[in-house]
């Protein structure tokens, strides 16, 4: 009968025993993962929308280009210096109520910029208020979170997370673009604001500090620390692995990548603000120019993706991220030498696959090289001066603008900032102070020596 079978075939019972248990449910990590893209994406891109007002609000007002661009810049800078302290509350109380109350800060501030009636009002509301509030769900933060969720594919896990800020300018620029058409700009900011508020329920619901908080380890391994032959391992611990946030700037490879970073900064703000009425100035009609621009920020996510994909899978992420700094700035030869609207889509083509792959790499070699004790507010700090870049480049470009009537000039001098960039990040020694390239030592052998 039955029984016969079963008993004279106990790997048939054995194999259906296996499949059973290979048949995992999804990793949370994910989950918290795909929250913190929709987070990012709803912040940034609201942020990102800045450019399209940059015209229309100028012109009802009568601002000039340098006036509009100091309250952005004004942004950049209150994003930066707050960057840092919102990193520390992060370390300290692992950063759901953070994000959560810096979420609602965003979406009803957005909401408020409708009420702008004067200059000081969007530098108050737009560059301090909502700029602050920014610094919350940061990437510097949610890439600091995935860094405890995973381990093995914490550069993939950074990517998804990051690409979010692609997707934002993917959707919410020419959005914002269509909605500023068919209202007012006005309408347009509320509208952005009743965006940013759908994320809370998804903070709320979703967003976990910690694997041990849902009783799993990284990546969902089984075990944290076992290896391939069943033996426990030590914990591995970094050369540069520090306690304390201070000590990591005693070393080489924080100043490395916090200069690429501030330059990073630098070419990216400024194309974020400025990049549209660049457009205009060209010929460029306002849905093209925004098209373009959501253009690029798609292909980010191309790059976002591979980035931290290539970085866990082949290795040598400042090798990585050397290549995108050297690939922007070829954008930026291609935007000042070929003009044409041709040209403006070769660049978004080139800078597209780059923009965002940087934060992702960035995120994931200060995790391998400083650890996870004090990330959020190291990576805090170097936001910053990604941040400080930002804010410089945003004013001379609105200040060159004024002057000369166009911003060849200074996007010139952000452009060619990239090559020093990338040979910054080329030179970090990242397989002798990296985590991926430290060798496990089992308890056996530690107690032996």
């Amino acid at each position: 009968g039955i029984f016969s079978v079963i008993n004279a075939s106990p790997d048939a019972a054995g194999l259906m025993e296996t499949t059973a248990k290979t048949k995992k449910p999804i990793y949370y990590g994910w989950y918290v993962c795909a929250a913190t893209m929709f987070i990012g994406f709803v912040a940034t891109g609201a942020r990102n929308s800045f450019g399209v007002f940059v015209v229309p609000m100028s012109e009802e007002f009568e601002w000039n280009r340098f006036t509009i661009s100091a309250a952005a810049a004004v942004g950049v800078l209150v994003n930066g210096v707050s960057q840092p302290f919102m990193g520390r509350i992060f370390d300290r109380t692992g950063g759901r109520k953070l994000i959560l109350i810096s979420l609602a800060v965003i979406a009803v501030g957005t909401a408020l910029l409708a009420l702008t009636f004067h200059i000081l009002f969007l530098a108050f509301v737009f560059g301090i208020v909502v700029s602050m509030a920014q610094s919350g769900p940061a990437t510097s933060n949610t890439a600091a979170l995935m860094s405890r969720w995973f381990k093995r594919l914490r550069g993939t896990a950074i990517s998804i997370n990051s690409a979010a800020l692609s997707l934002g300018g993917l959707i919410m620029v020419p959005f914002s673009m269509y909605l500023l058409q068919v209202t007012n700009w006005r309408v347009a900011w509320i509208g952005l604001g009743i965006i940013v508020l759908s994320a809370l329920p998804l903070v709320y619901f979703f967003l976990h500090e910690r694997p041990a908080d849902r009783g799993l380890h990284p990546d969902g391994d089984p075990e944290p620390n076992g290896g391939q032959d069943g033996k426990p391992h030590r914990e591995v611990v970094g050369p540069l692995e520090v306690e304390q946030w201070r000590d990591s700037f005693k070393s080489a490879p924080i100043w490395q990548m916090s200069a690429s970073y501030f330059i990073c900064g630098t070419t990216t703000f400024v194309l974020s603000v400025h990049f549209i009425p660049y457009a205009l100035d060209r010929g460029v009609s306002g849905s093209t120019a925004a098209l373009i621009f959501g253009f690029m920020m798609g292909l980010n996510i191309i790059g976002a993706l591979g980035a931290g994909i290539l970085s866990d899978k082949i290795g040598g992420t400042k090798n990585w991220l050397a290549l995108a700094y050297f690939m922007r700035g070829i954008a930026y030869i291609v935007l000042l030498t070929v003009d044409s609207v041709a040209g403006l889509w070769v660049f978004a083509s080139i800078a597209g696959f780059s923009w965002v792959a940087t934060p992702v790499l960035t995120s994931s070699l200060t995790a391998d090289v400083y650890g996870l004790k004090a990330l959020g507010t190291i990576s805090g700090i170097t936001f910053m001066f990604h941040q400080f870049g930002g804010f410089g480049s945003v004013l001379l470009a609105g200040a060159l603008y004024d002057l000369t009537g166009s911003y060849t000039i200074p996007f010139a001098l952000v452009g060619a900032l990239l090559f020093p960039a990338a040979l910054s990040a080329f030179s970090i020694k990242e397989r002798k102070y990296s985590i991926r390239y430290q060798t496990p030592i089992s308890n056996a052998a530690a107690i032996g020596d």
